[in-house]
């Protein structure tokens, strides 16, 4: 058998990644909750509850065993309906509780990342019309100088926005998050208002806090052209590759939006981000048709041979990975892998997945990518938005009925795998049998 280590650089973070809405519970004053009350817009009308009990403290237990298994980093919201639940009023109990969840990481030798917008708005702003009315920009901006200005002596490293990208489209264009819009000029003035969201939040932290790392979360789909020879497939591919993955690093690159055929500048977010957050679960082949005008042409699948997660609701498709840091490096900041993971209840396919995705993470590394670190989506089983607990992406299984956390095998490898700094033939012989042949060949 062969016998190698992959190790990664001094200092790498190793973490796992979490969002308010979906672990703390009970939080009744956002667009999601509100969202949640609509029968059909969750399946099987799930709601998230008492989600992990974070809000009751049990966000305490989650982090001793993140600690206790080798993790160095981890990846948390704040819930900005709890912090101001009306627009004139500051819950200072909601912000010393997370100041203390922030303390107590950095207790436990283990870094926070904290993202200020992870999908939820305060109902009070969402019913001043959300993402399209631009008093959002300046709303969030004063609500980033709050957060900042409690946590700033015990974090660092700050995430603005998750996924902006696909909350604009699911939002805006499909339909299949709150406001539940299918307009286009609807979802183009979201996205120009959380790019300047965005900008205003960089700004104002680095008044703050200078020394501060800011950035963004974007959720990387991995995009092939059905038939590559077929032109019309590689214009499609293209044309949906800059709305679902680049317009927003892009416009924090170079001050412009530009979506479809629709553009705007917004100078005050030329280079904002000083580091790129990655966000990677998939791969999608592309083919246009012109029967999906609501999808801007585009027909996306899975390769039918690779493998898929319990639901069919991702592909096992590492390649892909190695693909999108490379996409990265266009935009010439450091790399923080924010997001990875797969839906997997019996724990089969996550210990593969896990170690194919962290091999195609080092050649990244072994290539000179500005790799930091890694956070696997998720601790815990949590609250999965529009599906709702019908998937298990945590290493930590959850008995939502008792709130009991059982021990997945994959937590004992991603364990090995933080002590180590590194993955080992050992370790994929052990937990991932099936990867071995292709990660360690003769």
């Amino acid at each position: 058998m062969a016998q190698a280590t992959f190790h990664f650089p001094y200092g790498f973070l190793w973490g796992t990644a979490t969002a308010a809405h979906q672990v703390e519970g009970n939080n009744t004053n956002n667009n999601w909750y509100a969202w949640e009350q609509i029968p059909g817009k969750i399946i099987n009308g799930h709601k998230s509850g008492l989600a992990c009990d974070w809000w009751n403290g049990r966000w305490r237990e989650d982090f001793q065993r993140a600690a206790e298994t080798g993790q160095n980093a981890h990846r948390l919201s704040v819930e900005w309906s709890r912090i101001q639940p009306t627009p004139d009023r500051w819950d200072e109990e909601a912000l010393d509780r997370y100041l203390e969840m922030v303390r107590t990481l950095n207790e436990l030798n283990i870094t926070p990342m904290v993202t200020l917008h992870h999908f939820t708005n305060p109902l009070w702003l969402e019913e001043m019309g959300g993402w399209e009315n631009e008093a959002f920009v300046g709303y969030f901006e004063t609500f980033t100088r709050r957060v900042v200005k409690v946590l700033k002596d015990n974090v660092s490293l700050w995430c603005t926005l998750n996924e902006p990208n696909g909350n604009a489209v699911l939002a805006y264009l499909v339909g299949l998050w709150p406001p539940g819009k299918k307009d286009f000029a609807a979802m183009f003035r979201a996205v120009v208002n959380m790019v300047k969201a965005h900008a205003a939040a960089y700004h104002a932290i680095h008044v703050i806090q200078p020394q501060a790392l800011v950035g963004m979360a974007i959720n990387y789909r991995s995009l092939v052209p059905a038939k590559p020879w077929f032109p019309p497939d590689q214009w499609i591919t293209g044309l949906f590759a800059m709305a679902m993955n680049t317009t927003f690093p892009l416009a924090a690159q170079n001050g412009v939006v530009q979506l479809a055929y629709k553009r705007q500048r917004i100078p005050q977010a030329r280079a904002t981000q000083d580091y790129i957050g990655f966000n990677y679960y998939t791969r999608d082949y592309v083919a246009f048709n012109l029967l999906k005008p609501g999808d801007l042409f585009a027909q996306r699948y899975f390769r039918p041979e690779a493998e898929k997660s319990l639901s069919g609701f991702l592909a096992n498709e590492p390649e892909g990975m190695l693909e999108g840091l490379k996409w990265c490096m266009r935009f010439k900041v450091p790399i923080y892998i924010t997001e990875n993971g797969v839906e997997d209840p019996d724990d089969h396919l996550r210990p593969r997945y896990l170690a194919e995705h962290l091999h195609q993470v080092w050649r990244g590394v072994n290539n000179n990518l500005p790799i930091k670190g890694y956070f696997h989506w998720s601790l815990v089983d949590n609250f999965e938005w529009e599906r709702g607990w019908t998937q298990r992406f945590g290493l930590w299984r959850l008995d939502e009925a008792t709130q009991t956390r059982i021990r997945r095998p994959s937590v004992d490898f991603y364990e090995e795998i933080c002590r180590e700094n590194g993955l080992s033939a050992n370790m994929v012989a052990r937990y991932a049998p099936e990867a071995f042949a292709a990660i360690f060949p003769n």
